[in-house]
């Protein structure tokens, strides 16, 4: 995992070079949201929950209103959209709020 990345939260995501370099390598969530998304703010504790307790994970938030054009590339049609990445690729995409252990168990196939 890259250095700038902080322990045990998400990353907001600023830059396509930024989410090329975090998804490139390891187990990583990418959670595409908008402040106006009432399901993205259901979903929001479950995504910190796994940035904090699940070690090998790394958590990135994408603000479909900011990445419009990084968004429309990975094929988010609807938000709250998950994507997991297993070493710089797609390996899963959930839309829509879901439950912590089903995450779990994605991340967990992903080992």
């Amino acid at each position: 995992m890259s250095s700038q990345t902080p322990a045990g939260e998400p990353v907001h995501v600023e830059s396509r070079e930024q989410f090329e370099e975090l998804t490139s390598e390891g187990i990583v969530l990418v959670d595409y949201w908008a402040d106006w998304c009432g399901p993205c703010k259901m979903l929001e504790p479950t995504v910190e929950e796994l940035a904090a307790e699940v070690e090998d994970l790394l958590v990135l938030k994408v603000d479909v209103d900011q990445h419009q054009q990084l968004s429309q590339e990975a094929g988010v049609r609807g938000i709250p959209a998950l994507q997991f990445y297993a070493d710089g690729e797609e390996a899963e995409r959930l839309v829509g709020v879901q439950e912590k252990a089903d995450l779990l168990r994605v991340v967990e196939s992903l080992r």
